[in-house]
């Protein structure tokens, strides 16, 4: 089963909201460009050239196609419209746009290339710059930076010629009063937009610190693999559950009770704690999952590939670690450790029980109370570890060439007939 992981599912939330943010901001850009526009000209009393009544002419016409750019682009976002791949004909809409106005803008007035950056519309780059930030898109804020680079050199090149007195004089009509008001706008305009793109940032970078708290926690109770798991299912789902193969691993401490009868109990928590990290180092390495500790008891699942081999290693593993820690603790002066291991493998049910207000990931079926009752025989039968022939066949494990004995076959409480089962560790001794 295919998972998007929580911090994939953030991104993309936020890159569908980022849309609806940009388009929002064009229009706002729009409108403010016109009313600074009509404020800047309107209270002109003398007649303008011709030149500039175009210039202005086209100024309102682009502005008013760049709102309705705005509005179409913010429904598409709203409506749930937009795709992934249309923000990059949107970031190249923006582009063009300033570029296509400026070069308008050097046709019109005659000016050379060399006096691109004096016209209005070139201050719109930190705008469209700020709005690609918005998208969190690395690759997409290099394209934009890269045609609007290569755009204005290709201007900046265009028609080279001397600056004549005609040239200076329009040159200055675009450095007068109204285009520095515009170009102070488009300053101010770019600011905001960089204000919201932090903003943004911060919230978006809050919530995956947040999630990522949650997340920890979580592990605290639940086997860490299930937390991503359980994060993006729903209910209904979680609930439902399915079958698959797994290997059980149970394993347990003999004689732990009577031990811990007139202890101190830091002294007992001290060991349990002691035990607990010694298990749960020995199930990560060998890629499986507790399940759950049951006082001096694991209850271990080992599910995916290899998941049968992994679980036999873990066995092996364990006792080895048991061993050592039991001869560390008698060096010291303290009892001797000793532990069952019952492993076995076959189809369980997997999934989650109770209410919403306390929900519980289990396994359960024939498999895991064969487990059980392998790790319990290991008393009987004086063995640190006993197998199922299933777990070693699926392990492709060779029992007589790996230190495996053949036990008589169990028969099991609940099992009709009996299970042909192996044991390690011979002298591990009665509890």
């Amino acid at each position: 089963m295919s998972i998007l992981s929580p911090d994939n599912a953030l991104l993309k939330q936020a890159e569908v909201e980022a849309e609806q943010v940009v388009s929002l901001l064009r229009i706002a850009v729009s409108l403010g460009l016109l009313a600074i526009f009509f404020l800047a000209v309107g209270g002109n009393q003398v007649a303008p050239e011709q030149y500039l009544h175009r210039q202005w002419v086209f100024a309102v016409a682009t502005m008013l196609s760049y709102l309705t750019m705005g509005i179409v682009a913010f429904w598409m976002a709203r409506s749930g419209r937009i795709r992934d791949w249309m923000v990059w004909p949107l970031v190249t809409f923006d582009c063009l746009f300033m570029l296509a106005n400026t070069w308008v803008g050097l046709e019109n007035t005659g000016l050379p290339g060399e006096l691109t950056f004096i016209l209005p519309p070139t201050w719109m780059v930190p705008v469209i710059l700020a709005f690609t930030v918005l998208r969190f898109n690395p690759y997409l804020q290099a394209y934009c930076v890269a045609v609007i680079a290569v755009g204005l050199a290709m201007l900046s090149l265009w028609q080279p010629e001397e600056i004549t007195p005609f040239i200076a004089q329009r040159a200055g009509t675009l450095l007068s009063g109204p285009p520095n008001i515009v170009r102070v706008t488009m300053i101010v305009f770019g600011g905001v937009v960089l204000v919201v793109a932090a903003w943004r940032t911060r919230r978006l970078l809050y919530r995956s610190i947040a999630e990522t708290q949650q997340k920890a926690n979580l592990t605290r109770y639940l086997p860490a693999q299930l937390t991503n798991r359980l994060a993006v299912a729903s209910l209904d789902d979680l609930r439902r559950g399915e079958r698959q193969n797994m290997a059980v691993l149970f394993i347990d401490i003999r004689g732990f009770t009577r031990w811990s009868q007139d202890r101190d109990p830091q002294e007992v928590g001290r060991y349990i704690t002691d035990f607990r990290s010694l298990v749960q180092g020995c199930v990560d390495a060998s890629g499986g999952m507790i399940d759950k500790f049951i006082g001096d008891a694991a209850m271990v699942l080992f599910e995916g590939e290899d998941a049968a081999a992994r679980s036999v290693t873990c066995a092996v593993a364990l006792e080895q670690i048991m061993a050592d820690w039991s001869r560390e603790r008698q060096a010291r002066g303290d009892n001797a450790v000793r532990v069952g291991i019952g492993v076995h493998w076959g189809e369980v049910f997997s999934g989650v029980v109770g209410d919403p207000q306390r929900l519980e990931y289990t396994v359960f079926g024939d498999t895991v109370n064969t487990a059980s009752r392998l790790e319990q025989l290991t008393k009987q039968e004086g063995q640190t570890i006993i197998a199922s022939a299933a777990v070693l066949q699926a392990a492709s494990v060779a029992p007589a060439s790996e230190e495996w004995s053949v036990l008589p076959a169990a028969e099991l409480r609940g099992r009709s007939g009996g299970i042909e089962i192996f044991g390690r560790g011979m002298g591990a001794g009665r509890a």
